[in-house]
């Protein structure tokens, strides 16, 4: 996780964790590896689900996203920009985040987005010496975190 400077007041921060549907699936995931294996491997009916459902909860878990807002800074999970090239943000919800992480999205966007979180935010970049226009970010709080981002 980024570490802020000292002496900087966080204005917002934000864990975009694995949905409960997310988890369901990896437990589903995990116990149909015993029905592979007990034709063949009774012991592996119980050993295989357990070790499939650390690894994948593991990686599922390494799949949270960490939004801080700093006074002088963005963290998104390990990207980081200093407020001075961020000129505001947008939220969308419904249809306009569809829309913004599908049609509308700009191949040269910088992307944190997670599949089960639906709203996002456009965090617009003014920054001449970087090709990227802006970052589009998961949030479960678009409306707070454009309103951190917006001066």
């Amino acid at each position: 996780m980024a570490t802020t400077q000292s002496g900087t007041h966080v204005v917002y921060q934000e864990k975009v964790r694995p949905s409960v549907g997310m988890w369901i699936l990896v437990v589903v995931a995990a116990l149909s590896t015993a029905l592979m294996v007990m034709p063949v491997w009774q012991l592996g009916t119980i050993i295989l689900p357990v070790v499939s459902f650390v690894l994948f909860a593991w990686w599922l878990n390494s799949l949270t996203l960490t939004i801080i807002v700093t006074e002088r800074q963005l963290f998104v999970g390990e990207a980081h920009i200093d407020r001075t090239f961020v000129p505001g943000a947008v939220a969308f919800d419904g249809e306009e985040a569809r829309q913004a992480r599908g049609v509308d999205l700009d191949a040269r966007a910088f992307l944190k987005i997670r599949p089960w979180v639906k709203s996002v935010v456009r965090i617009d970049l003014d920054d001449e010496t970087d090709p990227t226009p802006y970052w589009l970010v998961s949030s479960r709080h678009p409306h707070k975190l454009a309103a951190a981002l917006t001066p």
